[in-house]
């Protein structure tokens, strides 16, 4: 018999629903049920491509022992923190500050209100049976120990929405500093910073890009190089169906966390189409078309939405769940289905052995040849074999909600890609996500005349968007929708980012302290209103908004959009202070602000420059052309002209390409 999970539309709460555990979605309902039984609440959370999520339920959520007493002493809340990143968030902060570490699966245990006093991460069995026991006696027989838990940790769930903005901007030597940091962290045997685990950082990468493009130096270009050649030359790459698993687990790139996020995608699109452009480099195209392949041909729906993420474990013939199933072979089953005269030529490129890299069998590496991406006919047919082959076993399970986040963050870096490699089929299925979003994950309110946005959406739920979205989804839709006004020369793109940002301004922007918290003003309120502001394996809600907002504040001439990025930019002054590196992506905004946004403006049927700039990839400026919309940038312009400009100000406006590559030149 299933539980209230079968209802839901998150996979991963859909995986619990024959658990004969009495779970509860996040809903009035389970805290009403927890007062009325004076117990605390267990709270869980995971994600469905997590393996120790997996492990957990199997050991503790789907054994009848367990589930009894979890029912007996607890109100039981099963949360997708994909889908509700701001419990995560919050209950997680709980965690590290109790434990000194996080994690999922996340376990916190909180009064009949949700204040959380205790949580870890994973526990098997036994550990969690002995726990759940103690809890529930500290529960009913010192409760005062709990109160004081509940206390302490109310100063450190505050502290994002206590950050007080500086009277000056953040400068360009917070950049210096995160690029010195990032040099010393580096790992000059196998690329990365730090050692294991080891995770893409790309957004540090990316920054360590703009520097190299503005002021080359072998230094910045070692560290480059290295790394993307690194990851891209491991096991945490699908050197047979493309895209890239979630992390490393050893420092070599060898040995991945086998699941596969659509963010990862994008992220690793956006910053390997950067470094193909800057150093010319058809392996980083390679990786770049391969992404792009992976992602439309696995992680889309057919009307233009993409998944949220592919499973680390799958089943093997006999029906059991391993970790990395679906990718590896023994150098036995690459025999059975290779042509005799490929064998050894496929056990050499893709470093095949009898020992095996993984548990005794293969990952398929280019480790030993790292930075040779170029394949040979014979390779190729090779690699066609394995995928195919590969396609024959049970696949791991796909994740097939779809968020507005991350869409908004793959249709942003496959706009950017299709722009500098010059693939226009890329463009379009980047503008039907975009046309997907718009359609299905914004509400629209008849009565009012109003909209707003939702967070998740899957094909079978009822409604099929649900959960009011957070300040991160508006972000990245604004950042999406500008550059997509920007790439197709549409002015409704602008329109509609406009229409997104004053969301965004009205519902969710602190009139205190500047910044935007996570949840809107008029959704569900968490026992503390935080917000995002650490860019980690994705960039900070405040950090992808500071940039969208200059960006469109440039492109519009709207002052109002840049003077809210520069409040948020104030907001991290200090904060960034002390480890910049760890502010990535917002430092990409404080490049725009000391740099200096640069306006593009092309009139009239000029589709040789248009390219032109579309192809070189200027991180510090705008372009508009084709349907002109309110704006500085189209006032009084001669048709046939490109006009490079500064705060509005430009220069001689030119007409052919030479010109215009010679203006270009001097934006670095």
């Amino acid at each position: 018999m299933s539980n209230r999970l079968a209802l839901e539309t998150s996979p991963y709460l859909r995986q619990h629903q024959n658990n004969p555990v009495d779970w509860f979605s996040w809903s009035p309902e389970a805290f009403t049920e927890a007062q009325r039984r004076e117990v605390p609440i267990l709270l869980s959370v995971g994600y469905s491509a997590c393996h120790w999520c997996h492990v957990m339920a199997h050991e503790c959520f789907e054994d009848q022992e367990t589930a009894n007493l979890m029912n007996e002493l607890f109100v039981n809340i099963k949360v997708d923190r994909e889908e509700r990143p701001d419990i995560d968030a919050l209950y997680m902060d709980a965690v590290q500050a109790m434990s000194g570490r996080g994690g999922w699966p996340m376990t916190v245990f909180m009064s009949p209100d949700g204040h959380p006093f205790y949580g870890g991460t994973y526990f098997p069995k036994p550990s969690f049976m002995k726990l759940m026991n103690a809890v529930s006696d500290a529960w009913q027989n010192r409760r005062t120990d709990i109160e004081n838990n509940i206390a302490a940790l109310g100063e450190s769930l505050s502290r994002t929405a206590a950050v007080t903005p500086d009277d000056s901007l953040p400068n360009f030597n917070l950049v210096t500093r995160a690029c010195e940091q990032l040099e010393a962290a580096f790992d000059h045997q196998w690329g990365g910073f730090g050692s294991a685990p080891k995770f893409p950082s790309t957004m540090n990468i990316d920054l360590l890009l703009r520097r190299y493009k503005e002021e080359p130096s072998e230094t910045l270009k070692n560290i480059i190089v290295t790394t993307l050649d690194a990851m891209a030359s491991g096991g945490m790459y699908d050197h047979i169906g493309g895209g890239f698993s979630r992390y490393s687990v050893d420092e070599k790139w060898l040995v991945p966390h086998f699941e596969k996020m659509l963010y990862d995608q994008a992220l690793l699109l956006r910053v390997y189409a950067h470094a193909a452009t800057v150093f010319k480099s058809e392996n980083y195209q390679q990786i770049c078309v391969e992404i792009v392949e992976y992602v439309l041909r696995d992680l889309r729906n057919q009307d233009g939405g993409f998944f949220s993420a592919e499973d680390a474990d799958s089943l093997d013939d006999h029906g059991h769940s391993h970790e990395g199933h679906f990718y590896v072979f023994t150098p036995s089953e690459l025999r059975e289905i290779l042509p005799k005269n490929l064998v050894e030529l496929a056990f050499d490129h893709y470093e095949i052995s009898d020992a095996g890299n993984f548990e005794g069998k293969n990952i398929p590496t280019r480790l030993t040849h790292r930075g040779d991406f170029k394949r040979s006919p014979e390779i190729e047919e090779i690699r066609k074999i394995i995928f195919e082959a590969r396609k024959k076993r049970k696949r791991p399970l796909l994740d097939d909600k779809i968020l507005t986040e991350w869409n908004a963050m793959m249709a942003a870096s496959l706009i950017e890609a299709a722009n500098l490699l010059g693939r226009k089929d890329w463009l379009e299925k980047a503008e039907q996500n975009c046309e997907f979003l718009f359609r299905e994950l914004r509400i629209s309110d008849l009565e009012n005349g109003s909209s707003r946005w939702m967070r998740s959406w899957q094909h079978n739920g009822l409604p099929r968007a649900r959960h009011r979205a957070l300040a991160c989804d508006l972000a990245h839709l604004v950042d999406a929708f500008t550059r997509l006004a920007e790439a197709t020369g549409k002015a409704i793109w602008i329109s509609r980012s406009i229409e997104v940002t004053e969301q965004l301004l009205a519902d969710y922007w602190d009139e205190k302290n500047g910044g935007f918290f996570t949840v809107a003003a008029d959704a569900e309120q968490l026992i503390v209103r935080q917000k995002d502001l650490l860019d980690n394996a994705t960039p900070s809600a405040n950090s992808v908004a500071a940039n969208a907002l200059l960006r469109l504040g440039a492109l519009t001439g709207d002052e109002k959009f840049s003077r809210y990025a520069h409040e948020i930019l104030r907001l991290f002054t200090r904060i960034a202070e002390a480890a910049p590196s760890a502010f990535g992506n917002l430092l990409h905004a404080v490049y725009l602000v000391n740099k200096g946004v640069t306006e593009i403006a092309i009139t009239g049927d000029k589709p040789e420059l248009v390219e032109l700039v579309k192809q070189s990839w200027l991180p510090t400026a705008v372009l508009t052309y084709g349907e002109p919309f309110e704006s500085p940038l189209w006032k009084d312009r001669r048709p046939g002209f490109a006009y490079v400009c500064q705060n509005y100000v430009c220069s001689a406006p030119v007409s052919t390409v030479d010109q215009l590559r010679e203006a270009l030149a001097s934006l670095g």
